[in-house]
């Protein structure tokens, strides 16, 4: 069988091998292309790999663990205050930073039920204090420094109420304060009074 080639025009041969020659040209011209779009590409991702990005702009940034529950959110909240909470593998806040508008800062640890357990706070006017409550969530113990230079310490019973305190003022005196527990019933001694007084006297023979 003889081609359609063989079987034409030295003009219709001459002009199908231009057409062919053509259209191996472009698709030549695809080929380098896409190989430079390629090579491209790849020079960019092994840059990228090598160079740490000088700016990452965000107001929000969720940590998230294999599982998909949240452990960490960092950002600014809506007061725009800015805050950093870590939270345990049941999404419970445990730790908590936070930048108020006003310059103060703080740091709180909670306990599992949600109750703040120990508060480390510096306020606007630059004083100081750290704070330790119970299982309750009533503060035991605080020792604080005020802006003046005065330092103190103060412990508290179980119901909230100051019971103790150790501190030097701004002046460099020590302080130092105890308030007793109001006693229900008489005093031991009196007690003691009471029960001697109702003791039979010996009878005579």
């Amino acid at each position: 069988m003889i081609s359609p080639l063989e079987d034409s025009s030295p003009a219709a041969r001459l002009e199908a091998l231009e057409r062919d020659n053509r259209r191996l040209q472009r698709y030549g011209m695809l080929l380098i292309v896409g190989m430079a779009v390629l090579l491209a590409l790849c020079v960019v991702l092994v840059y990228s790999t090598r160079t740490v990005t000088p700016e990452v702009a965000a107001q929000r940034f969720i940590i998230k663990d294999a599982r998909g529950t949240v452990r960490g959110v960092w950002g600014v909240a809506e007061d725009s205050s800015l805050r950093w909470v870590l939270q345990d593998a049941a999404g419970r806040p445990r730790v908590k930073l936070s930048l108020l508008n006003d310059g103060s800062a703080g740091l709180s640890m909670t306990d599992s039920a949600g109750r703040p357990r120990a508060v480390f706070a510096l306020d606007a006017a630059e004083g100081g204090s750290l704070v330790f409550a119970d299982a309750q969530g009533r503060t035991r113990a605080v020792l604080g420094v005020s802006p003046d230079g005065a330092a103190n310490v103060v412990f508290a019973d179980q119901n909230g109420a100051t019971r103790a305190g150790l501190g030097v003022n701004a002046v460099g005196l020590g302080t130092f304060t105890l308030a007793e527990l109001n006693r229900r019933g008489p005093a031991p001694a009196e007690e003691d009074t009471a029960a001697a007084d109702s003791t039979p006297a010996p009878r005579r023979r």
